[in-house]
Parts: structure tokens; sequence; C-alpha cells
């Protein structure tokens, strides 16, 4: 189903919204690594992770209540596992650094949640540590990105997405786990935001 997918979308992608991708040589070649990067829409997961689903199996959480029948069966196919939103759901960090040691990609939204959506919003989007703890718990890369584009599908505006260089991190070893994924998050949105301003 993961493959069915990137190439059924590989002509909206190329042609209605003229996707776009830069700074790939940030991107590990080989190893899991996490992946993450502003959230504004529901296809956001599309563009962050298209330049490299061809060659590698990107895994996304996803928020548990979209695990219904048939979206439930969709999203599983496709690689995405659920999470608990309204607390740290350690069984879902536990499973995301599991794949990252596996040589996963993993893919987040650090906010957790979409910045604007509809009339009624129940989660604020801020900052969480998740991205973070994955990264440090299996000793993998957190790569930042932004995405732009998908907020304007009625106008259909380019995809645009921009990779930076891994976060250091190196130096946060000697640190409790809550200071160092503290440390690491502000880190991973400052990144992210320099990368948004670049649209």
């Amino acid at each position: 189903m993961y493959l069915s997918i990137c190439v059924a979308s590989w002509p909206a992608m190329r042609f209605l919204f003229r996707y776009k991708a830069f700074g790939k040589e940030h991107l590990p070649r080989s190893g899991g690594y996490v992946l993450a990067a502003n959230h504004t829409s529901n296809l956001d997961p599309w563009p962050l992770a298209y330049s490299i689903v061809f060659r590698r199996y990107v895994r996304f959480m996803a928020k548990r209540e979209l695990f219904w029948f048939p979206l439930g069966w969709v999203l599983r196919g496709g690689g995405s596992f659920p999470v608990e939103r309204k607390s740290l759901d350690r069984g879902a960090i536990e499973t995301a650094v599991t794949l990252a040691q596996g040589g996963s990609v993993i893919g987040m939204f650090p906010e957790g949640t979409r910045r604007t959506k509809g009339l009624h919003k129940r989660y604020e989007a801020r900052a969480k540590p998740g991205a973070a703890l994955i990264a440090l718990g299996a000793g993998v890369p957190l790569v930042p990105a932004a995405i732009a584009g998908t907020d304007r599908l009625a106008k259909l505006g380019p995809f645009r997405v921009r990779y930076g260089p891994p976060i250091p991190l190196d130096d946060l070893a000697g640190l409790n786990r809550v200071k160092a994924a503290r440390i690491a998050t502000e880190r991973l949105m400052e990144a992210i935001g320099e990368l948004e301003a670049t649209f």
C-alpha cells in the first residue's frame, strides 16, 4: 500500500501542486532519523516525506482518533501508528524509538496539531518534546523541515519543503532526559522557524 500511494500520487504532486524540495543534502542517506516540521494542513505528511518515499520507509505518528475503519486500515498500511495526544504516550514513543533504531524515518509534527483549523480548536498548537525524546532515545539525528503551500489547496498553491541540517544533540548527552529534550525542542523549533522564513 505504501508504494502504491507513492506511485498514485506522483502526477498530482508533480503537475498539480508543482512540488519542490530544497536542502535534501541534509537528509541522512542511511540509518533512521526523526524528521520534524511545522503543521498547517492534514496533507502535510505527504509533501514532508515525498522526496524520500521511494527509497526510505517514512513512519508517521497519527492521533489515535483517526484509527477508525476504514481510515485506520489505510493509515496502518501506509506505515502510521497511533499516539494519544492527551498525555505523553510512552508506548508510542517506545514504538518510534524502536522503528528509528531499525532504520525507519519517523515523521513528526512537534506542535501536535495544526496551527489553525475550523471554528472549534480543541488542542493548542505548541511545541511538545516527543520528537526530541525519540531522537535522543534512539540515538539518531533530529532533522528540521518547513512546509509551505498545503494550506492553499483552493488556489492550488505550489507545495514547497525545505530541509535543514540535523539539530546538534551531542552536547546534551550528560543532561537528564527531560532537560535534554526541552533544550533539543527549543533548538528544533528555532530551526523550523528559520526554514519557514525562507518561503
